[in-house]
């Protein structure tokens, strides 16, 4: 028998309730985008192309991340397919829900802008009812044969960390106000702070699903293995949401430099967290 034909599919109930998580989780994820000014006008003024690439590349994360937590029990890829779609379309049902109810959107308005304004709302929401089976389950995955990341998937899970926290703060204005009012010193303070408490929240506050690193891995592998090259990827996925959202376009390469430093501070907590939380 192969481990396909021992897999018994969940109950109807158990299907519902897993759905009823993702709807949770999506809400409980997105409240801060959906409750932001700043990520209303971007639904309106941001480039299509751009929202539409973002979008495109949140189907493989979400799929990859189902390997190691969903709303319900996958068993293969095509599994994990599905549940990256669904996850979309949940969000894209509770943003508009919300949108809707708050009157930001309604009847009236052209479709590219209530597309615009509620497709800004499903990266975060998307990842919400992806995480709802780790984070609203009964218990972490009780039951479930979640594989133990290598040194990719460590990585990966940084970067969907990053993603989450960072898509949810990025369209503020207050990103830009911080970099404006920071001096270099300041910003250089704030990189080696941001990757001291990286490596402490994972290495050494032993919060539950702390990364066990390789046996006789030092200080100085585990530090520059997985803190400073995940830190590194965290300063990747800001810069590109920064771009997507447009705060890099008519603006040099050190005013960006300096967004991407105050951004990568919440986006390195929740890369750090990420970890913590699957």
């Amino acid at each position: 028998m192969t481990p396909a034909e021992g897999v018994v599919g969940p109950t109807p109930r158990e299907f519902w309730i897993g759905l009823g998580r993702a709807f949770a989780g999506a809400l409980i994820f997105a409240v801060p985008v959906l409750m932001t000014m700043e990520a209303w006008a971007l639904g309106f003024h941001l480039h299509p192309l751009r929202l539409a690439l973002l979008l495109v590349a949140t189907v493989p994360t979400l799929v990859l991340l189902h390997k190691y937590g969903g709303f319900r029990k996958s068993v293969g890829l095509r599994d994990r397919i599905a549940d990256a779609f669904v996850a979309l379309l949940v969000a894209a049902i509770a943003a508009s829900a919300i949108l809707f109810s708050f009157g930001i959107v309604d009847a009236d308005m052209p479709l590219r802008e209530i597309v615009g304004k509620v497709a800004v709302q499903i990266v975060p929401g998307s990842l919400g009812a992806s995480l709802a089976r780790a984070q609203l389950g009964p218990s972490p995955l009780e039951g479930d044969a979640v594989p133990e990341p290598a040194y990719a998937g460590e990585l990966f899970l940084m970067v969907v960390g990053a993603l989450f926290l960072s898509v949810n703060i990025a369209p503020t204005e207050e990103v830009v106000l911080i970099a404006y009012k920071m001096n270099p010193w300041h910003e250089i303070a704030l990189a080696l702070g941001t990757l001291g408490l990286m490596h402490v929240f994972v290495y050494e506050l032993e919060f539950r699903g702390t990364h066990n690193p390789e046996p006789g891995a030092g200080f100085v592998n585990i530090f520059f293995r997985y803190t400073i090259v995940g830190y590194c990827l965290v300063m990747l996925v800001n810069f590109y949401i920064l771009w997507t959202f447009g705060r890099t376009d008519g603006v040099g390469f050190s005013e960006t430099l300096s967004a991407v430093v105050v951004l990568s501070f919440p986006g390195a907590l929740g890369a750090a967290v990420a970890r913590l939380i699957l």
